[in-house]
Parts: structure tokens; C-alpha cells; sequence
């Protein structure tokens, strides 16, 4: 009997809990054996350790994406317009810093013919952006990009924006009141704003990361002026302008002088090839997204 109960104590040791002084014993006339345990873990030099806690904890996170919408079904046409103009000899190599992006299937035909994605995702990476998710996208179509390591992402919320002329008009109630008015000034931090004070020449790019930018001089033909917020351009804008570069529908661009190769709100953009109508080219103008919801430039006189 007793070896029975070494035995039972080197299997219990194998398993961490400690045989010498952690389990006792004692053999009766009718060989029934009555066990007495303490449960600790012991490390391999023999010492207790504390009991683990989790190195990691898994919470749900709600992350900026940019999203690719495609257009046409033409895959050779959209690899060929997005090389020339964000790939590493195109216009703009630089626009992007390893953005995660989400691949919009929704405005296609749900029949459009399956074709192989790893082009394509080959090329986006070669542009600093890291495909992650696809939606919108025909069973055929999803299974393809499951198949590559892309995730199925949830249909995007449709975000309106408000305008002046939907807001109801204030109440006004008039009563008497009699109370003493401090007026107490508070200083309220406006947005970042970068300022460039020098001409822009062909091949300089300046991005205001986060923040407005304000050019008071030239922004030469070749050159670019990037911003997350608002671009405003003191001077001849005849380079590219691209504000709301991260997807702010509400940013604008203004010029003093609007000529400019290439102009973009959150990524909706309008080249030379597509001349400016004769009341804003060459004057003062600013370019902002409609408000009916299908994002469209509009380019519109100041007042001066």
C-alpha cells in the first residue's frame, strides 16, 4: 500500500503540486488510503510562483480606413489609373503612409466576371497602402478575397452632412430677467495650422499632416500642397492641391489665383485635362464637396 502512495505522490509531483510536505498519508488495516492536498504550483527550481495573469486582452477598436470604391469592372484600367498616380513613379508616391484600406465592391455590377485580386493587392502595397477588408462585394467575389487574407467589412454607414437650410430656425422667448452679467473671455485652441512663406517649385511637396495649410506664396506647375484640413493659397495655385487628404468631407481649398494641374477634396479630384469654367480660372476661387450626398467638386467664385 504505501507504494501505491509514492506512487500517487510522484504522479502528483509530475503535475506540479509538491510531494513532500503538500500531500499526507496515512494506510489503514482495510488498505483504504485518505489524501489531504494543497494545490500549488511549483516552478522548476522547486519555488511557488504567483498565479499568471493574462499578457494580452482583446477589445473591439473603431480605426480610420481608407477606402478604394471601384468603378468599373475594367481591372487593367483601374490598376493603370491608380499606378500613374499614387504607384512609385507616379504623381503622387508619397501621398499615402501604410494606410489600412478597406476595397469597395458596391457600386459594381454584382455580375461582373471574377478575376484574379493579387495584382491588384500587389499593387496597393507598392502605393504604402495595406489592404485589410473588402465589402460590398458578390459571393464570388468575397470568397476570392477571403481566399487572399482580406476580411469581409461591414456596408458603410451613410454620414450626412448637415446644412444651413435644414436647420430649424431658433426660438426666441422673451422675458425679463434681472441678474448681473459677468463676461468671462476664454481662449479656445483653434485647429493646427502649417504656413509655407517661400514659392513652391516643381517636384517640392509639403504635407500638413493633421492640421491646415496656408501658402502665401506660389505653388509652382510640379509642385504639391497636401493637407488633412483646409488649403489656403495666398498666391498662384498652379500645382496639385489635395486637402482632406484622410477623408474629411469638409475641407476646402482657396486661391487667391486658382490654376492649378490637379485639385482633390477627400479624395474626389478634378485635373487640367477638364478645364476650369472661365468665372473662376485665374481668379479667386475655392473648391469644396456638394452637399447632396454624391460628392461632387464645386468650384465657386470669392467675393473680393
Amino acid at each position: 500500500m504505501r507504494r501505491r502512495c509514492e506512487y500517487l505522490q510522484r504522479s502528483l509531483a509530475k503535475k506540479g503540486f509538491c510531494p513532500s510536505n503538500q500531500v499526507r498519508f496515512a494506510v489503514r488495516k482495510n488498505s483504504s488510503i485518505r489524501l489531504s492536498l494543497s494545490f500549488m504550483s511549483v516552478s522548476s527550481a522547486g519555488q511557488p510562483q504567483n498565479p499568471p495573469h493574462m499578457s494580452f486582452e482583446i477589445k473591439s477598436a473603431q480605426l480610420a480606413l481608407v477606402a478604394l470604391i471601384l468603378k468599373t469592372s475594367d481591372w487593367g484600367l483601374v490598376q493603370t489609373e491608380i499606378a500613374r498616380q499614387f504607384g512609385p513613379q507616379g504623381e503622387s508616391p508619397d501621398f499615402f503612409d501604410h494606410d489600412a484600406l478597406v476595397i469597395d465592391f458596391s457600386c459594381l455590377d454584382p455580375q461582373a466576371p471574377l478575376q484574379d485580386m493579387v495584382p491588384l493587392l500587389k499593387l496597393l502595397r507598392s502605393c504604402n497602402l495595406v489592404p485589410v477588408a473588402v465589402r460590398g462585394a458578390s459571393p464570388p467575389w468575397m470568397k476570392a478575397a477571403l481566399a487572399v487574407g482580406l476580411v469581409e467589412a461591414p456596408p458603410e454607414v451613410h454620414r450626412t452632412r448637415p446644412s444651413a437650410e435644414a436647420s430649424p430656425a431658433p426660438v426666441v422667448v422673451q422675458e425679463t430677467v434681472h441678474e448681473i452679467v459677468h463676461e468671462v473671455v476664454r481662449e479656445v485652441p483653434g485647429p493646427a495650422t502649417m504656413v509655407v512663406d517661400k514659392p513652391l517649385r516643381s517636384g517640392q511637396k509639403v504635407y500638413a499632416r493633421g492640421a491646415d495649410l496656408v501658402v502665401l506664396a506660389m505653388v509652382n506647375q510640379g509642385a504639391e500642397v497636401v493637407a488633412d484640413g483646409n488649403i489656403h493659397v495666398y498666391a498662384p495655385l498652379r500645382g496639385r492641391a489635395m486637402a482632406g487628404a484622410r477623408g474629411n468631407v469638409n475641407a476646402r481649398i482657396f486661391s487667391l489665383c486658382l490654376e492649378p494641374e490637379l485639385i482633390s477634396i477627400a479624395g474626389v479630384y478634378r485635373t487640367s485635362e477638364n478645364p476650369l469654367p472661365q468665372e473662376v480660372r485665374s481668379k479667386p476661387a475655392q473648391v469644396r464637396l456638394s452637399n447632396d450626398g454624391q460628392d461632387k467638386l464645386l468650384i465657386e467664385p470669392l467675393n473680393t
